[in-house]
């Protein structure tokens, strides 16, 4: 009778528990954007909103990019760093227009339609480890980097690396970026090719390599991971380069399917709340967006750093232009020419 009554009372106690639990909205948002990098953000919203259940899953740009086109259902929230195939997914009609306050306000520059959202500005790095400095002037511009290739080919043979433009939707964006900008960015490909560079797929195998001293130099790798890394890695210096600076920015949208759109549109309306972007400036390297917002990761205290050679990847049309099969095609082949690697 007794052990009838204990199992009773455990039933009523948690009772009020699996209710509660299937009470909360879940959330399920697809991310190329580390846990590790963004958990103060994702934290303060779960706090913020204890009545959602979010379920964060970190992914490649290319494996977020098909959850975001084929799975079903769909996620609620799609967020990556490959804006030239966020913004092809909008244009196809696979987002839902966010309608608050901050998405008005947010600046044009940083979005689009009303549609997607770009909440980070992330400066594109060299990252090189204190080894090389005993052996050579470490690049600080990426006619430095070329001229080091070329110098000291033979003691960097094997030792530099960076994206794969084949696997990797970020890197393929930032290689098209730099060849609109840099009249030498081939000069540069082709002087890696011949150090028999190594092709990443993420900036996290770049820095892991150049912990282990596998690699002396990386090239083009995501800043925040790059100075988030370097905080406990004292062996690695991030530069951002002298001459120019890339800054990309993570792209988040409401899928157009979202199970979830109540909640979707509460998590991407915290990413773009001076909240959300106090805490990007403040406790993760991702840089804020918005202007009023004070930190030491701000849009514009790099901008005050770098100046006029700072070139945001812009959030407009012009981006559509790189997700085209016969201009993707035309650029890796002249990629596998002058690297002499064979890519996708």
């Amino acid at each position: 009778m007794l052990h009838r009554w204990l199992c009773c009372l455990l039933l009523a106690c948690l009772m009020p528990l699996a209710a509660l639990a299937q009470a909360r909205t879940p959330l399920v948002v697809e991310a190329a954007l580390d846990r590790q990098v963004i958990a103060p953000l994702l934290a303060a919203f779960e706090r913020a909103y204890p009545d959602i259940a979010l379920h964060y899953h970190d992914r490649s740009t290319l494996e977020v990019d098909r959850r975001a086109r084929e799975v079903r259902p769909a996620p609620d929230v799609v967020i990556s760093s490959a804006m030239p195939w966020q913004l092809a997914r909008v244009n196809e009609g696979l987002a839902q227009p966010l309608v608050s306050p901050a998405a008005r306000r947010w600046p044009q520059w940083a979005k689009w339609r009303n549609e997607v959202f770009g909440f980070t500005f992330e400066p594109i790095v060299t990252v090189y480890r204190l080894d090389l400095v005993r052996h050579m002037i470490p690049p600080t511009t990426h006619a430095d980097l070329h001229t080091i290739l070329t110098t000291h080919q033979d003691l960097l043979r094997g030792r530099v690396t960076t994206y794969s433009p084949g696997r990797s939707g970020v890197g393929y964006t930032l290689f098209q970026q730099d060849a609109r900008y840099s009249p030498r960015f081939w000069d540069l490909v082709a002087a890696m090719g011949a150090a028999e560079v190594s092709l990443e797929d993420n900036t996290q195998a770049m820095l892991d390599g150049l912990t282990e001293g596998k690699y002396w130099v990386g090239y083009n790798l995501l800043g925040s991971y790059a100075m988030h890394w370097a905080q406990t890695h004292p062996e690695v210096i991030v530069q951002v380069p002298q001459d120019y600076a890339l800054v990309m920015m993570r792209m988040a949208f409401v899928h157009r399917d979202a199970p979830h759109p109540m909640a979707a549109k509460a998590f991407v309306d915290f990413l773009l709340s001076v909240e959300g972007q106090r805490i990007l400036a403040g406790s993760t390297p991702l840089f804020s967006v918005l202007p009023e917002v004070i930190g030491p990761y701000t849009a514009q205290r790099l901008r005050d750093q770098v100046g006029e050679r700072l070139y945001p990847i812009p959030i407009n049309a012009s981006l559509l232009a790189f997700v085209d099969p016969l201009r993707r095609d035309a650029f890796m082949a002249r990629w596998n020419r002058e690297i002499r690697i064979l890519e996708p």
